[in-house]
């Protein structure tokens, strides 16, 4: 299964004649499962805006965004079922993007329910017991009843993570997913993806402005700035030999982060939960 966006663009034009703001010019990516690749760029560089378009949330103003090599606007209702439970999104407000209102069990269980992943009560609740064992919430019968509120950062982003991974996505976009967290709870949920992609096959759209993140976890980079990819390249390219001013800069002002390893230690450390 491939994501790709073609030479993808998005202008948004004001409403009362003030112009048009062009987010993303001419952009091209391939995401595939089990790889994990990384959009890098300062605020406002489109990043956020090239992630909306690879979900299908806007769409695309020019060039296209292709599913196993169908263009998001042209696919039948079938191609758009599997379009939905192969690509899934993790955002970066875990408190926003959880009702308040529903217990984790039920914000996970819709998720079943309505993309017919089982049916009948125990087995609903089977498929969302599994996903939060996947994601490290144990044991998971304990969170079941409990409320976003009731839950720490790092375990509501967990909770993202399961609600995505219940559909046995191939493809994740995680938008700054991790950026909201403190630096401890951040390296157990970036072990968790790497775990993740090594034990699933998951693949990932990461976007982030935090290069020393990047630097411990993806396999290929692409730069932006101002609506347009600069550069891209394997991670270790990247990191010791930018070619474009850019990534030089970025670079620079990055500081180093000092996480421990990504999968490799998820045996011999426990994940911590936030």
């Amino acid at each position: 299964m491939i994501l790709e966006a073609r030479s993808a663009g998005k202008t948004f034009r004001a409403r009362r004649g003030g112009g048009a703001v062009h987010a993303v010019r001419d952009a091209s990516l391939t995401a595939r499962p089990g790889e994990f690749i990384a959009i890098v760029g300062e605020s406002g560089s489109g990043k956020s805006t090239l992630a909306r378009m690879l979900l299908d949330l806007i769409p695309a103003s020019s060039g296209a965004v292709e599913f196993n090599g169908v263009a998001l606007s042209e696919m039948n209702g079938a191609q758009r079922k599997e379009f939905r439970l192969s690509v899934q999104a993790v955002l970066q407000d875990p408190a926003g993007s959880l009702n308040p209102r529903k217990t984790v069990g039920r914000a996970i269980g819709e998720i079943v329910r309505l993309h017919g992943v089982a049916s009948g009560g125990a087995a609903v609740r089977g498929k969302v017991i599994e996903a939060l064992q996947q994601v490290g919430l144990n044991p998971p019968e304990s969170y079941l009843d409990r409320f976003p509120h009731e839950l720490s950062g790092g375990q509501r982003q967990r909770v993202l993570i399961a609600r995505a991974l219940v559909l046995d996505p191939q493809i994740i976009v995680a938008d700054e997913a991790v950026s909201a967290l403190d630096a401890s709870v951040k390296a157990g949920v970036l072990r968790l993806l790497s775990d993740l992609k090594e034990r699933l096959g998951v693949g990932y759209v990461f976007i982030t402005h935090d290069l020393p993140v990047v630097k411990k976890v993806a396999d290929f980079v692409y730069v932006m700035k101002s609506g347009e990819i600069v550069e891209r390249g394997p991670k270790e390219r990247i990191f010791t030999d930018p070619q474009h001013p850019y990534t030089a800069q970025l670079l620079d002002a990055a500081l180093e982060l000092d996480l421990p390893g990504t999968a490799e230690d998820l045996e011999r450390d426990p994940l911590p939960l936030g």
